[in-house]
């Protein structure tokens, strides 16, 4: 955390939690944000009984279901740890108030969100446009620590792929090499 998040740091718990530690289930509403100090967590929503992946985060990102949070609405996805973390904490109740009495805070925040809206929409271009060999492929250019440390069923959920569908792209992908 940065000096003005500093200036929050009493208001901050600090959590450890075990890995397939569920932290927010979808349609709960979201009371709490994480800030990862060590771990890695993963957002998901749940079709019909499957869990798809829509985002992983790793050590020095802050995790919320940020609509929720913000509007104490129900969630629309879920928030999952897949290694023991480490994680602080603050209430939605004790970060309202740090944004009215912080700016600079409350400016970080709509950068964040803004770069969270970036990387939403190239990700959902990447679907209408990509085929999953391309994305794949641009996971391993543009995110190769996802390749390093997360299951190859979470990435294939991710990707939008069975296993054994993503075991093939990462042969195909071994073959053009040689």
């Amino acid at each position: 955390m940065n000096s003005d998040w500093d200036k929050l740091k009493h208001l901050f718990k600090r959590q450890e939690v075990p890995a397939k530690t569920t932290l927010l289930q979808e349609g709960q509403i979201s009371r709490t944000m994480f800030f990862i100090e060590k771990g890695c967590l993963r957002t998901w929503v749940n079709n019909d009984g499957k869990d798809i992946t829509t985002q992983f985060f790793f050590e020095g990102d802050r995790v919320a279901s940020i609509e929720s949070f913000r509007t104490k609405q129900p969630s629309l996805y879920s928030i999952e740890s897949l290694e023991p973390c480490i994680l602080q904490t603050i209430s939605q109740q004790d970060f309202q108030s740090a944004l009215q009495n912080l700016p600079e805070i409350k400016k970080e925040l709509e950068e964040h969100l803004f770069r969270r809206l970036l990387h939403t929409q190239k990700l959902f271009y990447s679907y209408l446009k990509n085929n999953h060999l391309q994305r794949y492929q641009e996971l391993i250019v543009e995110h190769p620590h996802i390749i390093q440390r997360i299951p190859q069923h979470y990435i294939a959920s991710y990707l939008g792929v069975t296993t054994v569908h993503l075991s093939r792209i990462k042969g195909k992908i071994a073959r053009e090499k040689k």
